[in-house]
């Protein structure tokens, strides 16, 4: 008798499951799901008892051991239900959809029942093996789905209060469902499934007694929250494939004849492959979140959900990946999209490109600030659809979006964003994986969520600039050190020029002045080179010829290769600015270009005169750069790439001077081929100095409102 392994399985359980039904019975019966767990424990030691009594004295039959082991599931079951009923606080909603799962489940089980009682009593032979174990693989599975509902809608606190009794009916469920899928496979069940049942079910009987003794916490509240009906719903489909799965192997490897092994490991291969395909497919995932959002919720979004979401992308304080892009991806993710573009307004009030995820920019990207859809945003807090746009732009009252927008192949969604009640900057939003249909309750989420991501993209450039701010600051503090350096220099030149008349004729003095000069040659060629700073406010703007400033530098910087070569006859292009500032300024540019190509590459200066205004264009044939460079690290302050040679000033300054001047600089280049820098100046007209000069006379000789007083 003792060589039986499952005679000794079976025992071990009903010996275990009836110590578990003493132990709730003697101390713990306080709460509903200590009762339901002594019933569900009472009707186990029935099951493995008869299933005992069936290997000593092939009594009772099949039919009496199928109708307990319904009863076991059933018990189990309803522990489960124990642990989520209603509370006060669910809603109307969680109601209904706790109802129907209840009434899905408690239909199955009286179903097989019934039919079950209905053979035994009369011999009806309704329902084939099959079918049988058919519905023992659908029980399982809506026991593991009640245990994930469980474990989803507990909260963190709270779950180590049921975690041991989750893991152990889970733990049941599953190997029942293994088996019986098993037998559906090959026909029969499994005798090592089966002899192993009774001791895998008993050695789950410490975990009941451990959540039995240790939990004192109350059912927790059935919350069915969309992520949760996603899962549950995935984990059903999967199961219900996995069924598929096994009645199909099953007739390809019986219709298969000497292939039918070969077919049928083919046939396993490429289903799980497909399966794996669609759990893991994005666009699959979002349709099947709009459907559950559509059909089973008041609400389509989980707003707790969605702004635990939000906060926590927010509140990352790294710079990876940056925060333009995150705002993107949060704004993309609450319409089941993955593509978008943000731009933010600058200091000379345009909207400039920050980032773009996943979509193809055009070349040109800037939004001016002053263009119809910055006004239309300005007047009313609307979210253009770019579908609706172009099947009606009468909707929009005939709106003009900008082509850095048009251009953009699939853009879908335009989203101001808001400081306050200023237009602070525009998204865009690209076309979504699954079709979205937009009501009121997108638009109000999308508006919330842009509002509050503009107040944390303001107040990141807020601190850059009071960064910067202070990166000036020290500069200013450093300049005392070279004060004190330079006071040191004076004070030596100012010796040697006091006891120059009186030791001229002495060969030592005059080796002891030559050092001396020497250092103090070095040292200030130190000081201007590694502590560069901008120049203070107070130069004195006058009328210059930028063609003879251009002509000037380009002889000066000829000196070392590759010279500058100026390019066609330039007109004179009459200025106004500060000579030196702007000898430094262009000077600058001229020398990096010099610096980034080699010697036997060129650099060339070429003037052109636009109405009102003169462009300088520094080409040279270097190593180029990159979009990237050009747009985060060539005008930022402090960031050089020459190494302790340079503060990584000079681009900043010169950009600050040129705007200062009313003119500006662009850049375009390419790595490989060179770059091309276009510094624009405003024009002056000749006879500016005069009236100028006339400023002083009476009052109705001064220029009219809206003429150039500067």
């Amino acid at each position: 008798m003792l060589s039986n392994f499952s005679l000794i399985s079976h025992s071990t359980a009903a010996i275990s499951f009836g110590l578990l039904g003493l132990l709730i019975a003697s101390h713990y019966l306080r709460r509903d799901i200590d009762r339901v767990l002594l019933l569900a424990s009472v009707v186990s030691v029935i099951w493995a008892g008869a299933l005992v009594a069936q290997n000593l004295w092939g009594q009772p039959s099949f039919f009496i051991r199928y109708l307990l082991e319904l009863l076991r599931d059933a018990a189990w079951i309803t522990l489960l239900f124990a642990l989520l009923r209603n509370s006060f606080r669910a809603t109307a909603i969680v109601g209904r959809l706790r109802r129907m799962l209840a009434i899905a489940t408690i239909s199955l089980i009286v179903f097989l029942l019934v039919f079950g009682a209905l053979e035994y009593t009369f011999g009806l032979d309704l329902l084939d093996g099959k079918t049988k174990v058919v519905g023992q693989i659908v029980l399982s599975l809506m026991g593991l789905s009640l245990v994930e509902q469980i474990w989803r809608n507990s909260v963190s606190f709270g779950r180590s209060s049921m975690k041991y009794i989750c893991i152990a009916v889970a733990t049941m469920f599953v190997f029942d469902f293994f088996m019986y899928a098993d037998a559906l496979l090959f026909g029969q069940v499994s005798e090592s499934f089966w002899n192993a049942r009774g001791l895998v079910n008993a050695a789950l009987v410490p975990l009941f007694a451990i959540n039995t003794i240790n939990t004192r916490k109350q059912p927790v509240e059935f919350q069915l929250s969309r992520s949760a009906v996603f899962h549950a719903g995935t984990f059903m489909f999967a199961g219900a494939y996995l069924l598929f799965l096994a009645v199909g192997g099953y007739y390809v490897r019986a219709l298969g004849g000497a292939w039918g092994e070969a077919l049928q490991v083919l046939f396993f291969t490429i289903a799980l492959a497909f399966l794996v395909t669609l759990l893991t497919s994005r666009r699959i995932r979002s349709r099947l979140m709009v459907f559950i959002s559509q059909n089973f919720f008041d609400y389509k979004y989980d707003y707790r959900e969605e702004w635990l979401k939000m906060t926590r992308e927010l509140a990352n304080l790294s710079d990876d990946p940056p925060l333009p892009e995150r705002v993107v991806r949060i704004l993309t993710g609450l319409v089941e999209s993955n593509a978008g573009a943000i731009w933010l307004r600058d200091e000379q009030g345009a909207y400039a490109l920050k980032t773009a995820v996943n979509l193809t920019t055009p070349k040109f990207t800037t939004i001016e600030g002053d263009g119809e859809i910055a006004r239309f945003f300005r007047e009313r807090e609307w979210i253009v659809d770019l579908h609706e746009y172009r099947e009606d732009p009468i909707r929009y009252n005939l709106l003009e979006i900008p082509d850095a927008i048009t251009r953009i192949p699939d853009g879908w969604l335009i989203i101001p964003l808001y400081l306050g009640n200023d237009l602070y900057g525009i998204a865009l939003v690209g076309n979504p994986y699954a079709p979205v249909e937009l009501n009121w309750e997108n638009f109000d989420l999308i508006k919330v969520v842009a509002r509050q991501s503009c107040n944390l993209l303001a107040q990141a450039d807020a601190q850059n600039r009071l960064s910067r701010a202070m990166q000036f600051e020290a500069v200013s503090k450093a300049s005392a050190f070279m004060v004190h350096d330079l006071k040191t220099l004076i004070a030596q030149l100012s010796l040697l020029v006091k006891n120059a008349p009186r030791h001229r004729e002495n060969p030592a003095f005059i080796d002891d002045m030559v050092n001396t000069t020497d250092h103090a040659v070095r040292k200030m060629a130190n000081l201007v080179d590694h502590i560069r700073k901008p120049a203070e406010d107070t130069e004195s703007a006058e009328i210059l010829d930028l063609r003879d400033v251009v002509i000037q530098l380009a002889e000066h910087y000829s000196r070392r290769p590759p010279a500058p070569r100026i390019i066609g006859n330039p007109s004179p292009s009459p200025i106004k600015a500060d000579r030196e500032q702007l000898c430094s300024v262009l000077g600058h540019l001229i020398q990096n270009a010099q610096d980034a190509t080699p010697p036997e590459g060129e650099v060339t200066l070429t003037l052109k005169i636009a109405t009102d205004n003169v462009v300088l264009f520094i080409q040279d044939t270097g190593a180029g750069m990159t979009e990237e460079f050009i747009r985060s690290q060539l005008f930022k302050p402090f960031e050089s790439t020459k190494g302790l040679t340079g503060m990584g000033i000079g681009a900043y300054q010169a950009r600050e001077y040129l705007r200062k001047v009313g003119g500006n600089i662009d850049v375009t280049s390419e790595p490989g081929v060179g770059s091309c820098f276009s510094v624009r100046f405003p024009l002056t007209a000749p006879n500016q100095r005069k009236t100028e000069n006339e400023m002083d006379g009476p009052a109705e000789q001064r220029p009219r409102q809206g003429q150039n007083a500067n």
